[in-house]
């Protein structure tokens, strides 16, 4: 069995779209009918983000079933590991990581596994640029300058990493980190020798937002750019 994790803290204004593409990916006809078990895990959610799981897995076949856990860490790190750990504990052989903000591709999940890896360290695409809308031509360009979006690249995002059940324990899996839990994973990974793929080949499209989830992800680095963009304007 695949398993899936995703966080979700207040997500529910992106997580249907996240839950559609991911029924897509779990329901690829290139896993050759293999099983996939989705877990949402809900971390301190005051929204309707569990009833929206709940409506969505209502439409679950014998491919695949989505679940939902409630913890209340307020932990991203917590968050994927509790997931996992339930995954694992129902015989999951993969374990893949995404984000509620996220949009899989359809062959996201058969991707990984075809880099025949240890784990896999995928890229990210931005969906859209407009919640930015003042500074979006400045920070795109800057994005695509920096970023590296091709095989051998460096990045770590835990809204695209997948790892095989045994490595996630030799690793000792996700530390209860606010964020940066992805990069220690990988770190730890490392540390026991595990064959790691850099590969932008598993797609993904992600929200450049501004209500960024956690200090230091994704969301916040963009922050923090837009903020050097109007920094000179304000002194000026």
């Amino acid at each position: 069995m695949i398993g899936v994790v995703v966080p979700v803290h207040d997500e529910e204004t992106c997580l249907t779209a996240c839950l559609e593409a991911l029924t897509v990916a779990a329901t690829c006809d290139a896993l050759a009918g293999e099983a996939v078990c989705i877990v949402i895990v809900l971390d301190a959610c005051s929204d309707h983000s569990q009833r929206i799981v709940l409506h969505h897995a209502m439409r679950a076949d014998a491919r695949w079933r989505l679940d939902c856990i409630a913890i209340d860490a307020r932990n991203v790190g917590a968050a994927r590991a509790a997931g996992a750990a339930l995954l694992l504990e129902r015989g999951a052989r993969w374990l893949a990581f995404t984000d509620a903000d996220t949009c899989v591709a359809p062959d996201w999940l058969r991707s990984q596994l075809l880099q025949r890896a240890d784990a896999v360290c995928g890229t990210i695409g931005i969906d859209d640029w407009s919640a930015h809308a003042d500074h979006a031509p400045a920070l795109r360009a800057h994005f695509a300058r920096t970023y590296t979006d091709a095989d051998g690249h460096r990045h770590i995002h835990g809204a695209n990493l997948g790892v095989c059940a045994q490595a996630y324990r030799r690793a000792g899996g996700f530390a209860p980190l606010a964020c940066s839990e992805d990069v220690a994973l990988v770190a730890a990974l490392q540390e026991t020798g595990a064959r790691i793929a850099w590969s932008a080949a598993p797609r993904v499209t992600t929200s450049a937002r501004r209500d960024a989830r956690a200090r230091g992800g994704f969301g916040d680095t963009l922050l923090q750019v837009v903020g050097a963009m109007a920094a000179p304007a304000l002194s000026g």
